[in-house]
């Protein structure tokens, strides 16, 4: 009786499969990944079969099949029709790759640059529909916030407003929250929270109307503690809070909100080696002496060799992030938070699953790991022996600057 109920050789599986691909035929992702999806199931029943008494193994088995393919089944999308979205940021980068990319989908879009008269707004208007209008808007402006949300709600009456895209962002220094002036925590915060916030609020209306989409471009930044972006960071972190309120306090109208938290991608910012440089000189230049002898121009140094070093490993293709910008705007259940990026997933586990000491190691094996201050180097008046990491689980040691790449 027994045998019957829980057939041998995975024959249930198999059934269970076939029906699972009858009602999800439509919404599977044929190819490599369905089959290998399958064949680890089958793999999965045999090892339960021989571990798990038969309750047990189809709980198990069901509830492997059921992430497998859901995973698979490509999310409903809604109809583009005429929808419109506001992106801000569309010099460069996601916001110019998302707003190129939705013009051609049919949207109609309303792009925020800098200045009208870019390189990237000569591109958008050049490549794109008539569709596509481009704003100034500088964020940290209100006079300008003001004038894109009466364009806004002036020239949607007839379509509504379905998204606004929080793309624009601003980093102003790579180094040691002690080293970074206090002005720059408060230009991330003007940009990539304050700005943000204002124009998100004055949208609010149109996108309650509409039961539209929120989507906001983060960073992992704003989730670890990456070294040496902590006023970047600190703003990351607040703009993702706020919009996890949004997501709670927006559910009863029916506006969905999304935060992108992609990885390192070659944007035009990240490519700017010069911009990096010309940030740097203007570090040193307008540190206080005692800083600047605590930690020593040579640890500055450091700390940007080992930033650009980490960029080599930014990814050239875009899509990734433009097509999670477009899921979170069109899918009939857009998920709450994206990861675009290759190693993303590994940084979030480690983040969130490994004791301290391997999480920052982690992040200064990747990113920047910092050499010794020149006051604390051997040698120095005043001197004390910095404390030997084996007997303090909590320090880290990073390499010198004499094998520092």
């Amino acid at each position: 009786m027994e045998h019957w109920l829980w057939p041998s050789g995975g024959a249930w599986l198999l059934v269970a499969a076939r029906a699972l691909l009858q009602l999800l035929r439509s919404d599977l992702r044929l190819g490599r990944p369905l089959l290998a999806a399958l064949a680890l199931l089958a793999a999965l029943d045999w090892l339960c079969q021989r571990l798990l008494p038969p309750l047990a193994t189809l709980a198990v088995l069901a509830t492997a099949g059921w992430i497998a393919l859901s995973r698979l089944a490509r999310p409903q999308r809604l109809p583009v029709a005429t929808r419109a979205v506001l992106i801000t940021g569309c010099d460069s980068g996601f916001g110019k790759e998302t707003a190129k990319k939705l013009d051609s989908m049919g949207f109609t879009v309303l792009a925020t640059v800098m200045e009208l008269n870019s390189p990237g707004a000569i591109e958008l208007r050049t490549c794109c529909s008539p569709r596509l209008r481009l704003l100034q808007l500088d964020l940290t402006k209100s006079a300008d916030i003001s004038h894109v949300l009466e364009f806004t709600k002036a020239h949607t009456t007839s379509t509504g407003l379905w998204g606004l895209v929080n793309n624009a962002g601003l980093n102003e220094v790579v180094a040691d929250v002690e080293l970074s002036p206090v002005a720059t925590f408060r230009s991330c915060m003007e940009v990539n929270f304050f700005g943000a916030l204002e124009l998100t609020k004055g949208l609010l209306p149109l996108l309650r109307s509409s039961r539209g989409r929120i989507v906001t471009v983060g960073s992992p930044a704003g989730d670890m503690p990456y070294p040496c972006l902590g006023a970047y960071g600190t703003s990351k972190a607040a703009m993702a809070l706020l919009m996890d309120v949004f997501s709670c306090e927006l559910l009863p109208w029916g506006v969905k909100v999304s935060t992108i938290q992609p990885g390192c991608f070659r944007t035009e910012s990240v490519k700017d080696v010069g911009r990096w440089e010309r940030r740097k000189q203007l570090l040193l230049a307008s540190l206080p002496q005692e800083l600047l002898q605590a930690y020593g121009k040579d640890y500055i140094e450091h700390l940007n060799k080992q930033f650009l070093r980490s960029l080599h490993l930014a990814m050239p293709d875009l899509s990734p992030v433009v097509d999670d910008i477009i899921d979170a705007l069109l899918a009939a259940q857009p998920r709450r938070r994206y990861y675009p990026g290759q190693g993303v997933g590994l940084m979030y586990f480690i983040h969130y699953y490994l004791p301290e000491g391997l999480r920052r190691r982690f992040l200064q094996t990747f990113f920047i790991s910092h050499c010794l201050p020149q006051a604390l180097q051997p040698g120095q008046p005043g001197t004390t022996p910095p404390q030997d990491p084996a007997r303090d689980p909590n320090l880290s040691p990073g390499p010198s600057p004499a094998v520092a790449q």
